[in-house]
């Protein structure tokens, strides 16, 4: 158990720079520059604070730039950040820490922390609910899938990229667009003067 304490607070104390960062400011956005437009995700640094530190690095590194949408369900999520547009898998840095517990629900329009059936397994893929999915919050015998922010501007782009033609490409035997989604870019923006009020 005291093992167990020690590496959870190291890795809060990892974390915290980032996190207290992102705290600064009561509304931390990114715009998604896609192949089919743009839309805005409002972050919640003080809902999933480990989670949208670890997000930000990775916009940070440039590392969504050039990805794809490589799993695609209709009227249920849109998959990506993992893959570039040759179908080769972007490395990683190591998992965070699942947190699903944070009161945040799977609903319409949020973004959550794509993972393997492992609970602690997330890193940088991430997904999009087309729908309210409240079979991927967490129940008190399972751990959930970590919801990290909110689209708050362009959900009819998201809309159109969950509407996609799907199918077998390269490695993925299903789901994937036949078409590829792209995601051009993915840049920090400063949230409008009236971002509370929405």
């Amino acid at each position: 158990m005291h093992r167990i304490l020690c590496c959870a607070l190291a890795l809060l104390a990892l974390a915290a720079p980032h996190a207290s960062r992102a705290q600064t400011s009561e509304d931390v956005r990114v715009r998604i520059e896609t192949s089919m437009g743009n839309f805005v995700v409002a972050l919640d640094p003080a809902r999933a604070p480990l989670t949208v530190a670890n997000f930000l690095e990775y916009v940070r590194a440039g590392q969504y730039d050039g990805t794809i949408f490589h799993r695609v369900v209709n009227n249920f999520v849109a998959q990506g950040g993992g893959y570039d547009e040759k179908l080769v898998e972007r490395p990683t840095r190591p998992n965070v820490p699942n947190e699903s517990g944070n009161g945040l629900s799977n609903r319409r329009g949020t973004i959550g922390m794509a993972r393997t059936g492992e609970a602690h397994s997330a890193n940088a893929q991430f997904y999009l609910n087309l729908t309210d999915n409240p079979m991927l919050d967490p129940q008190p015998s399972r751990w959930g899938y970590a919801v990290f922010g909110q689209v708050v501007e362009g959900m009819e782009v998201v809309d159109a990229i969950g509407a996609v033609a799907t199918g077998e490409v390269g490695p993925f035997d299903r789901d994937a667009p036949l078409k590829p989604v792209v995601i051009h870019k993915v840049v920090e923006i400063k949230a409008p003067a009236n971002a509370g009020q929405e």
